[in-house]
C-alpha cells in the first residue's frame, strides 16, 4: 500500500507521520507533502526532529515538497493532518479520481479533530504522541 501524509508545510506534521509510520508498518510504502511550497527542499523543523529522534525516528532524511494534483494517482490513501489540508487536497483532485483522503485522527480514539501543528504550538511531544496513536491504527487497517 502506498500512502501519502499531508500537512501545511511539510516540515513537522506529515514528516514525522511518514517517520513513525515507516518504522511501524515497513510494509507500506509512504511519503510526505504539504499544501503550502514555503520549505519545499528542506528537513524537518529541527525541534520536531529532535523529538522524533528522542524515540527512535529519524527523519534527517527527509525533505520537504508540494502536494500535487499527480499525488492522487501515485498513492492509495492520502492521510491530512487537519481539516483545511483536507480541503486543499480536495481542490486538487481530478475529476472522476476515487482516492481516498482521511484525516489521520480517524485512526485513533480519544476524539481528536486534527493534529495541532507544533510549529505553532511549540508541543512537538504532545503532537508526536497523537502522531503515534494515529499511525498505530491505521497500522491495524494494513
Amino acid at each position: 500500500m502506498k500512502i501519502l501524509f499531508v500537512c501545511l508545510g511539510n516540515i513537522c506534521r506529515s514528516p514525522t507521520a511518514e517517520g513513525v509510520f515507516r518504522a511501524m508498518a515497513p510494509q507500506a510504502q509512504v511519503d510526505s507533502a504539504g499544501t503550502g511550497a514555503w520549505h519545499v527542499g528542506e528537513p524537518p523543523y529541527g525541534p520536531m526532529q529532535a523529538a522524533a529522534r528522542a524515540r527512535g525516528y529519524d527523519l534527517s532524511d527527509l525533505r520537504a515538497r508540494q502536494f500535487v494534483a499527480q499525488d492522487f494517482a501515485r498513492f492509495d490513501l492520502i492521510i491530512a493532518m487537519d481539516r483545511d489540508n483536507l480541503s486543499n487536497i480536495e481542490r486538487l483532485r481530478p475529476a472522476g479520481d476515487d482516492t481516498p483522503v482521511r484525516l489521520f485522527t480517524e485512526y485513533e480514539s480519544s476524539g481528536a479533530e486534527a493534529v495541532p501543528d507544533p510549529y505553532y504550538t511549540r508541543d512537538f511531544d504532545g503532537t508526536l504522541d497523537l502522531i503515534e496513536d494515529c499511525a498505530r491504527g491505521l497500522a491495524k487497517t494494513l
